[in-house]
This record gives C-alpha cells, structure tokens and sequence, in this order.
C-alpha cells in the first residue's frame, strides 16, 4: 500500500523550454513528500484562481530526496490553457501540488530485459522507470531497449536524459526525419520475435492509438506488458469517476476502473481497447 499523498506548496527551481511546447519544471519539496514509484503522477494547480478550475496531473520525470528538502521533475508538453500558464511561470514562484498518486509499474522480478515504447510525451514515466531499473538489480541490472516515437524529428524531446541510462535508444518518426521513418508500434512489431517473452518485460505509455495497436500486436505473443494510460483526470483521488477505463473482467464481461486511483499503470491485457 502506498503512503497517504499529501497535498503541498513546491517552489520552483527551474521552468525551461527542452524543445518546442515541452518544458523541465523542477521543484523543491519539502522533504515530507513521499518517494514516488515510477508510473505515479501528482496533480498540479497552476493558480490560485478560478482560471483554470482543474488541476493538471502530470507524470513524475525525476525524484531526488535529499536531507532538508526533495526536488521533483516534470517533463510536459504545452498542450492547453493550464499548461501555457504552467510554462510561463519562474524560478521562485510556488504551485500546489497533491501527490504522489495512483499504481506505478511494478517490476518483474524474473524479466531480464525491459523493453520501454514511448510515444510523445509519454517517454516522462518510462524515464523515471529506467532510472530505476539498474540500480536496483545491481549486480546484474536489467538490459533495456527503448522505442521512441514522434511525428516529427522536432518533436522528440528527452532523449538525453533517457540516453543516460538506456543506451538502445530506436527511434522513430512519422515522417521519417529521423530515424525510423514510420510509427513505434512498426518498429517493434519487424522486431517483436527477437524477445524472448521468458526474460523480457514490456511498458509503453503513448497516445491510446498506439497503445491499442500494441495491445493487437500481443494478442498472439506472450510478452508481459504494463501501460501508463493517458486520461483526463478531474479530481486524481479517484472520487469524480471522471477518468473510467473498460476493462475486461475474468469472466470476460466489460468494468470500468479508474485512471487515478486503479491505475494509471495496467495490464494491457486487461483493457478493453
């Protein structure tokens, strides 16, 4: 069970613009924050005012905990109102945040390689998973391969910190810019019998396009794979029911769990795509 989340003021540190419309936010917490598992989200109140009403949540890049305080990063796009707010504020300036939130990835424990597929944004969590990963498994850290996807070469933003701990870094673009010139799902699936589904684990977070075609791709193969959904989410407590996800039950019958509270990490097996 993870600790209650706490709802906090953090002061940022830094606020840059990586690559077009995407942004590093550090944040300095106090060092109550509770130690976030890869996968975990917070949510973020880019103002006081009634404008925007909702908070944001936002996917945990990075996590440092140190003796006075913890430093937190964000990695986002600018994508709507709240988040064009969130880019234009400085070092020194303080948001709200409540966190850590939800289910994160759990580790397989008998998986010796990782495979991560990312689509856009969606490399922020699989960033924090791998550098998570190494150290824990030391001596024997687990091997990782990493599928990258964007629409453009402009488009990819956060390859060097993913770099740094994943040197197998495939890339993948729509238009062929930059690497290889077609979707990530394409790429894995000329790749996908190479995985041996005894040592290997598999987690995506991308665009539901993407993960849906991933899903179809499993279908006959019997990879292990966990993806981070990306939902709208209203109250990230799991209370407004404003995040649903179908699943399908045991039975085979079709549920709906929450992105927050159930999630927002899950068997892709389980969704109902």
């Amino acid at each position: 069970m993870h600790p209650v989340p706490l709802f906090i003021k953090g002061r940022i540190l830094d606020n840059l613009e990586a690559v077009r419309g995407h942004f590093l936010l550090r944040l300095k917490l106090p060092p109550a924050f509770h130690h976030p598992v890869p996968g975990q989200f917070v949510m973020i109140r880019v103002t006081e005012s009634q404008t925007p009403l909702l908070a944001r949540p936002m996917s945990i890049y990075a996590f440092e905990k140190g003796a006075g305080h913890s430093v937190l990063e964000i990695f986002y796009r600018v994508a709507g109102a709240g988040t064009r707010i969130l880019s234009g504020l400085k070092p020194g300036d303080e948001l709200s945040l409540l966190g850590p939130l939800g289910n994160g990835f759990s580790g397989n424990q008998e998986a010796r390689r990782a495979i991560l597929i990312a689509g856009g944004i969606g490399i922020s969590p699989l960033t924090f998973l791998a550098a998570s990963l190494s150290p824990i498994r030391e001596p024997f850290p687990v091997e990782m391969t990493a599928y990258v996807g964007a629409q453009r070469k402009e488009a990819l933003a956060g390859l060097d910190r993913l770099s740094a701990v994943c040197p197998d870094i495939r890339i993948c673009t729509d238009d062929g810019s930059m690497g290889y010139g077609g979707r990530v799902t394409e790429l894995f699936e000329r790749e996908l019998d190479a995985f041996d589904p005894q040592g290997c684990a598999v987690y995506a977070c991308g665009p539901r396009a993407m993960m849906k075609r991933l899903a179809e791709l499993l279908e006959k193969h019997p990879l292990p794979c966990q993806v981070s959904v990306e939902e709208r989410m209203a109250c990230g407590l799991g209370a407004c029911l404003g995040c649903a996800v179908a699943v399908r039950t045991p039975g085979g019958d079709v549920a709906f769990m929450r992105a927050c509270k159930d999630g927002p990490v899950f068997d892709i097996r389980r969704i109902d795509w």
